[in-house]
């Protein structure tokens, strides 16, 4: 056997063994990832009620911003939504009927669009004749904060600003908006 023929015979092993590495990383990486949005969904399934993440992002239907920070004594109804999820225009009746049933209970709804083009997107708010204030968030850091999964997606947001339930998907029946709502005003 050559001297050169011990090191080379390791390399499939030294290759396999980096290859190795790198997955695991990955798979460190997307599990740290994965868990974080996981976290409100979790803490709300174990009956806990976390801090709303806090956001300032640019209304769309207006001039200014919304800054959730700023609503603290009201209970915030917070709907992810874009123009191209069909469940998302087949709840928007039953939001905009909360929206006009409880805000003048305290009750502020803020619908955040995401992933979605400007002129849909106000096209979507024409036709289904949305009245509650929207904004945008561009680059959908919002949308991770609160571990968004997939539209639409609704958060219940107590007066002193903690999640304490969530809508996943579509939920055309205003009965359900008005139940958590009511749930929301509810608490001390």
């Amino acid at each position: 056997m050559s001297p050169l023929q011990g090191p080379r015979r390791f390399l499939p092993k030294i290759a396999m063994l980096g290859s190795l590495v790198i997955v695991l990383g990955l798979l460190a990486l997307v599990t740290v990832r994965s868990n974080r949005p996981a976290s409100i969904s979790g803490a709300l399934a174990r009956g806990l009620t976390p801090d709303a993440p806090r956001f300032v992002l640019p209304r769309l239907d207006a001039e200014g911003t919304i800054d959730l920070a700023a609503l603290r004594g009201k209970v915030v109804v917070v709907n992810f939504w874009a123009s191209w999820c069909p469940p998302c225009r087949l709840e928007a009746p039953a939001l905009e009927a909360t929206w006009q049933r409880y805000r003048d209970r305290g009750v502020v709804v803020v619908g955040i669009n995401v992933q979605d083009l400007v002129p849909e997107a106000m096209r979507f708010l024409k036709e289904t004749r949305t009245t509650y204030p929207v904004v945008r968030d561009r680059d959908i850091a919002t949308y991770r904060a609160y571990g968004v999964v997939a539209l639409p997606e609704t958060f219940f947001i107590d007066r002193d600003g903690r999640i304490v339930e969530k809508f996943r998907g579509g939920v055309s029946d205003p009965q359900k908006w008005c139940e958590a709502v009511e749930r929301a005003l509810a608490r001390p």
